[in-house]
């Protein structure tokens, strides 16, 4: 896929491919504090090269097209959760699946779920990093007295979903590190939470016989049981690479890293 830089009219604009925000670059050595957000964290744990690159030497990867229809379902099921919420009442997916839960209100719930707003974050001391993220949503276990985080996914498949494939997915590794991070910031931030994190799975239905201008889902709670062990000692591995002078190796499964390696290659070629 070829990106291509627009401004905020849509107006071809050029792509300089470094970062402009001082901000977004990280500086060896510096006293400040310096905001790692959740998917730049994942982005590290993916590839310690890239993750360099874009926060210390400030390389610009092209941009990603949005995926339109999965925000529309995660607007449109935040906006049924608040429905309960301001009620004070349970979600009927919480009544079919047996859980003694309500959507958990808080003055900031709204901050929480917008990463530009700041999500939820906390000051790692040790390390001087802020990390934060938005999360989809949260919901309170009135039996445990914890928060429960809780993930929208949707997709569309014609296969039923299935607790242990869908977890045992390849593709879905990334899902579960993304909930052992947010329980992990949940708890720095100094709340309870349980060990139990919920994905909110919303599969479209392709069984039906004409599109009608409409599209059913079925829906689905896959419940995941956190791993927060992994987590700081991630985060000092992070602040390392930050603190580094070299830049990492390449990661042999990265495709971003075997792109440059092999552009590289037809320059110094011709």
């Amino acid at each position: 896929m070829v990106s291509i830089k627009k401004n905020n009219k849509g107006e071809l604009a050029l792509a300089k491919g470094i970062r402009t925000r001082k901000s977004s670059i990280y500086s060896p050595g510096q006293n400040e504090t310096f905001k790692i957000s959740r998917s730049r964290f994942s982005n590290f744990c993916d590839c310690k090269r890239c993750f360099y690159l874009d926060r210390v030497k400030g390389l610009q990867s092209p941009s990603m097209p949005g995926w339109s229809l999965n925000t529309t379902v995660d607007e449109l099921l935040k906006k049924e959760f608040d429905f309960y919420r301001e009620k004070k009442e349970p979600h009927p997916i919480f009544k079919k699946y047996k859980l003694n839960f309500i959507p958990y209100q808080h003055k900031d719930i709204d901050q929480w779920r917008e990463s530009l707003k700041g999500g939820i974050c906390y000051h790692d001391e040790d390390t001087n990093l802020i990390l934060h993220g938005g999360v989809d949503d949260i919901w309170y276990d009135l039996d445990e007295k914890k928060l429960v985080v809780a993930d929208y996914k949707a997709q569309s498949t014609k296969y039923e979903v299935e607790k242990k494939s869908y977890l045992d997915s390849q593709y879905h590794l990334g899902y579960k590190m993304q909930m052992d991070i947010y329980v992990h910031i949940l708890r720095k931030m100094g709340f309870k939470v349980s060990d139990t994190s919920y994905f909110m799975v919303c599969n479209g239905v392709k069984t039906r016989d004409s599109f009608d201008s409409v599209m059913n889902f079925d829906i689905t709670l896959v419940d995941y049981k956190v791993d927060t062990s992994w987590v700081q000692k991630k985060i000092n591995e992070m602040k390392d690479t930050l603190e580094s002078e070299k830049i990492p190796e390449e990661t042999p499964h990265c495709e971003s890293c075997a792109y440059i390696r092999e552009a590289n290659n037809f320059n110094n070629n011709n």
